[in-house]
């Protein structure tokens, strides 16, 4: 059989690279963390005890509070961050969508968040919410609003993390839409307009239907993202305070690498892999739709 009787394993060869690499830091290590999760490692006389305990690591899971405070938290912190941060990233977009001589500087002041590191983001937005020599209590106190505890407080901590991740991933979701936005042919406003449509009839039968694709893809990798947000609890919070920011995440890197817990922390990583398997799942039924087509009532 010659090469051209064998085409068909061209597109296959290509994907090859890219399946390979899937498979080997994907699915790989997710199948070892589970069966990880299955193993108590005790440690005596310096040396190293390993002993399979099937699914006692979840029992004793499902047990603890401190899970399931961390389960509620995570829950919480998705709900809220995941519509927050996709209606500013779709304003944002709509309003770099406008014609401006200042749109080059508008959009380059907007996009300053992607070129900083998490990390550093985080440690210069802990500085300015220091409760004591912090800039946004000193801006605060312009217009006579007392200082606030942030960070340190059991309140207000976790609403800190999520304007921290809020201020850092809007502009990149921000590029997503945009690209979406940019794509959309002229022709469909134009014909919208001859129809008498408003603005606002136009956003919602042209600009939403033809931008679904993109949303709910923006949706499901914001999604994710946030499910595994880790970096803001580990340089400011430790999970505190009183566990208010400790996060599914959080903990699971806690019980291992501060407690050396690994079945345990095994087994939370893998709670959480499942619970964003299922939530992306969900995501994708109720919001993947065909175009339907543009609409003006």
């Amino acid at each position: 059989m010659n090469f051209f009787k064998r085409q068909w394993m061209v597109p296959y060869l290509f994907l090859a690279p890219a399946l390979i690499g899937t498979i080997a830091f994907k699915l790989y290590p997710i199948f070892i963390g589970f069966w990880e999760s299955l193993i108590y490692t005790s440690f005596s006389g310096g040396a190293e005890k390993r002993i399979f305990v099937w699914f006692e690591n979840y029992q004793y899971l499902f047990d603890d509070k401190i899970f399931w405070k961390s389960l509620e938290i995570t829950a919480f912190l998705t709900i809220i961050i995941n519509p927050l941060q996709i209606a500013m990233s779709l304003g944002l977009a709509l309003l770099l969508m406008r014609k401006s001589k200042f749109i080059r500087i508008i959009r380059s002041l907007y996009l300053l968040p992607i070129g900083i590191a998490l990390p550093i983001a985080t440690i210069i937005w802990g500085l300015m919410l220091d409760p004591n020599q912090g800039l946004i209590n000193g801006l605060i106190g312009v217009f006579g609003i007392p200082p606030q505890p942030f960070l340190v407080s059991e309140n207000q901590a976790l609403w800190c993390i999520i304007a921290i991740a809020t201020w850092k991933g809007v502009a990149f979701w921000m590029l997503f839409l945009l690209a979406g936005l940019e794509d959309i042919p002229k022709q469909y406003y134009e014909a919208a307009e001859i129809d008498g449509a408003t603005p606002f009839q136009k956003f919602r039968y042209v600009t939403i239907p033809q931008l679904k694709r993109t949303i709910l893809f923006v949706f499901v990798a914001d999604t994710a993202a946030n499910f595994v947000l880790m970096v803001p609890m580990i340089i400011l919070t430790k999970g505190g305070p009183l566990q208010s920011t400790n996060v599914l995440i959080y903990e699971g890197y806690r019980s291992g690498f501060y407690y050396q817990d690994w079945g345990r922390s095994l087994s939370i990583i893998t709670i959480l892999t499942v619970i964003t398997l299922i939530v992306i799942g969900l995501q994708l039924l109720f919001l993947s739709e065909k175009n339907e087509g543009i609409k003006v009532k």
